[in-house]
């Protein structure tokens, strides 16, 4: 019993947090388009955090000064991107497409073997060459699942970020109309509108 209401707890909580970064990335400074990009750059750099063993934070800023994105919107969608669990299901489908990407044969190399590990702690230094081209192959994989997800993640948030601006500006709307009518006939509108 105990563990179900834990479990409903801890999914009520995050989708909680969910919201609430939804909250503040429709709240974030700019247009639609310096959001949405914000967001996109955010969630698609968080794929290859754990390939780039997070350095990619390192061009993290400047990055998203470049493109000319929000800052917060893109930390929202880092956010976001941690949440969704996405780079670490999507490593083993990264690392096969990062191999057709970067072919071994071409490079001379076989697959990782787990003695490569067991040889750098032995003094073996060349075991790194081998390591190294096996991490390349998933980052060439979650690269393209950055680009690929950034990309669609671009075109949900600007659609629901539009909305949202819609939405408010009806609403703004509506308390002006109110707001210039009788009070008499206000407290009916309210009344209809809240009944119905």
């Amino acid at each position: 019993m105990n563990s179900q209401k834990s479990k409903a707890n801890r999914f009520a909580r995050l989708t909680r947090a969910l919201k609430l970064n939804f909250l503040k990335l429709l709240r974030a400074p700019g247009g639609a388009h310096k959001v949405s990009t914000g967001f996109a750059i955010g969630f698609g750099l968080e794929l290859i955090v754990i390939s780039t063993a997070s350095l990619i934070y390192l061009v993290f800023y400047p990055i998203v000064r470049l493109s000319g994105g929000s800052l917060p919107a893109a930390i929202v969608g880092n956010v976001i991107g941690k949440l969704t669990f996405l780079p670490i299901l999507l490593m083993p489908l990264a690392k096969q497409i990062g191999s057709w990407i970067l072919p071994a044969h071409s490079m001379g190399q076989g697959p990782v073997h787990e003695s490569a590990f067991m040889e750098l702690f032995r003094g073996n230094w060349s075991a790194l060459s081998e390591l190294l081209l096996g991490g390349l192959d998933i980052l060439a994989g979650m690269s393209v699942f950055g680009v690929i997800l950034g990309l669609i993640s671009y075109f949900v948030v600007k659609f629901f970020y539009v909305r949202a601006l819609q939405r408010r500006y009806e609403r703004r709307l509506e308390k002006r109309r109110l707001a210039a009518m009788s009070p008499g006939s206000a407290a009916v509108l309210i009344r209809k509108t809240s009944q119905s």
